[in-house]
């Protein structure tokens, strides 16, 4: 079984990591953690603009790839074959896009128990993996027994 779990490095990504630890030691999955961070701003001068715009996004995308490696990190020292990655794009299309390529059988996402204005401005993701995945998605709850 080949798991894709996507992060945000929310609070809900401590369930998400919870998850796919019971699900890929009960499978004897292998996981793929991925993080899909925000595309490069598009607005005018930011390619000739100042380099310290470019330095901040540069920075975190760094600090995100740290982040993501340590949780895979932590899988495999559990004994559980992991891998991640760290890429940009519009969130829904990346996540189906690399679950296609990775041949996922599971997508594995948080849900942040935000409002129905929320959604009804901003939207969902784990809404659009949903509506739009060919393969299951298991979607944790931001809230739940434990807490």
């Amino acid at each position: 079984m080949k798991v894709l779990a996507a992060i945000d490095f929310s609070p809900v990504t401590e369930r998400i990591m919870k998850a796919v630890d019971r699900l890929g030691r009960a499978n004897n999955a292998e996981v793929c953690l991925l993080h899909v961070a925000e595309p490069e701003p598009e607005f005018v001068g930011y390619d000739a603009g100042p380099g310290v715009v470019r330095d901040q996004v540069a920075s975190e995308l760094h600090d995100e790839h740290r982040r993501i490696q340590a949780l895979a990190g932590r899988l495999r020292d559990s004994g559980i074959e992991a891998t991640a990655l760290c890429v940009q794009g519009a969130i829904v299309d990346t996540v189906l896009e690399h679950a296609g390529r990775l041949g996922a059988d599971l997508i594995v996402t948080g849900s942040h128990g935000h409002g129905a204005v929320y959604h009804l401005l901003v939207g969902s993701i784990s809404e659009g993996l949903v509506a739009r995945s060919t393969i299951p998605v298991l979607v944790i709850p931001a809230r739940g027994a434990d807490d």
